[in-house]
């Protein structure tokens, strides 16, 4: 049985247990609850669900993530900057302030997210499985997941409170205030490399395998600069054998395609499902105001993106769509909006796709000085009906990847880490508000969000980031 047949069933109980103050959201308010619900694998299992249930909340994979992920850099937009009091629009012009329910939602659930798997984790060693190698992948799961949550973080807000342990009283955490991020970032690493070794091989559905890790802890090390650790694990995803491009562009999202050989790790989703509480809102939210029920024209590729396609290009009709009767508006195609009701996208969401691992890969082996780039690049190219780059110095190939980043990642929330990781984010953004004649120059305070208003009130030792 899929995992999204089942996450929503645990997910009103973990709300439950697992749920946590309005302030800090990361200690649960029913701890004996807690400690007299963990003591079964079935329990355990239950609770893993919970995990999983949790990244489909808005403020992460259910659309927030994906946002920020993309307005802030130049390729997306927001049709209309007050819409939402401002969430997204804010981040268009880089007027996020400490207020933005965007930013405040990202943190919470972020650490709602980590402090359910800081309970299994401390659980689950003295919990008998049926099958020990089970119980070795539930753990992989968890530290996957922790991983990629404080990933998330420490990109969005630098500095953060660094919590690996279960919470069980309040006054523990108060007063920690925040974690370098070099220490995030060493503890981001454990976690996926433990995530390697506990993992399997192969893929189940909704579930990371050693891939996802591998890939992951590749995205984290290059974004610190370790290109040569990256090219290792990133090409021994390349080199498992288990995942593959599809064939086709047309191939790769809607509820038709779930599951397909390039996904290393998706967030699941159901429409029609549960009241129609298991969706995804990025559907209806990312197409154009009017087009469709509930649409907010978040997160819209501008024209000028659009026109970078070549000509013969796939990804230009499979990958975006356009509204014609809206200005024009385009819209990304890789959110399905479903039948069911806004708000309820049944597609899955895809986190890690074999073609973001590839285009890493030659990315990593090109900033390295490893052979072989081209190769990556191309198999990307070729698939969307492209012949091979042209670019064979470092530095055309450096330029050759990142555009391939930007035509083949569209809408699916990369390029602003992108731009911070390649440490172009102030130069392309500046740049492109001068050419749009913009009165908007962003600096190294912009390349980190506010911290969340009500982390700063609830704790005089968490301090605010620099320039809000």
């Amino acid at each position: 049985m899929r995992i999204k047949n089942r996450i929503y069933l645990m997910a009103i109980v973990l709300v439950a247990l697992v749920s946590c103050s309005d302030e800090l959201d990361i200690v649960p308010t029913t701890q004996r609850a807690a400690a007299n619900f963990y003591s079964s694998e079935e329990e355990i299992e239950s609770a893993v669900n919970g995990v999983y249930a949790q990244l489909q909340q808005n403020g992460l994979y259910g659309l927030d993530l994906i946002g920020v992920g993309e307005i802030s850099g130049e390729d997306t937009f927001e049709e209309i900057a007050a819409n939402d009091g401002g969430r997204f629009g804010q981040l268009d012009d880089f007027s996020t302030n400490a207020g933005n329910d965007l930013v405040g939602d990202i943190w919470r659930e972020s650490y709602e997210g980590i402090q359910r798997v800081n309970v299994i984790l401390n659980r689950i060693d003295d919990i008998q499985f049926e099958d020990a190698n089970l119980k070795t992948a539930r753990i992989g799961e968890m530290k996957f997941v922790r991983g990629l949550l404080y990933f998330n973080l420490v990109r969005l807000y630098g500095d953060v409170p660094l919590v690996t342990e279960e919470t069980t009283n309040p006054s523990d955490f108060f007063g920690q205030g925040r974690t370098a991020m070099a220490a995030v970032y060493a503890q981001i690493e454990t976690d996926l490399t433990d995530a390697v070794l506990n993992l399997p091989l192969t893929k189940a559905s909704g579930r990371p395998a050693k891939g996802a890790a591998q890939a992951v802890l590749g995205d984290v090390q290059m974004t610190q600069g370790k290109y040569s650790e990256a090219a290792v694990n990133l090409g021994a995803v390349v080199n498992s054998g288990v995942y593959s491009l599809m064939p086709s562009t047309s191939q790769i999202f809607g509820t038709a395609n779930e599951g397909n050989a390039e996904v290393l790790f998706e967030v699941q989703f159901a429409s029609g499902v549960n009241g129609n509480s298991e969706g995804e809102p990025a559907a209806s939210q990312f197409r154009p105001s009017g087009t469709t029920a509930n649409a907010k024209g978040h997160n819209l590729p501008s024209v000028e993106f659009v026109s970078l396609y070549e000509a013969g290009d796939t990804r230009q009709t499979d990958y975006v769509g356009i509204d014609a009767a809206a200005n024009p508006f385009y819209f990304s195609l890789k959110y399905e909006v479903s039948s069911t009701g806004p708000n309820d996208g049944g597609g899955d969401h895809v986190i890690v796709r074999y073609a973001d691992v590839l285009l890493k890969y030659a990315e990593a082996l090109n900033e390295s000085g490893g052979a072989g780039a081209a190769q990556f690049l191309n198999m990307v190219r070729n698939r969307a009906g492209l012949t091979n780059t042209t670019a064979s110095s470092q530095s055309d190939l450096r330029t050759a990847i990142e555009m391939e980043r930007r035509l083949e990642m569209i809408g699916e929330g990369h390029r602003w880490f992108d731009l911070k990781r390649t440490g172009k984010a102030i130069e392309t953004m500046n740049a492109w508000f001068t050419a749009n004649s913009i009165n908007v120059s962003i600096g190294a305070n912009n390349l980190i969000l506010p911290i969340p208003q009500s982390q700063l009130d609830t704790d005089p030792a968490i301090t605010q980031n620099p320039g809000y």
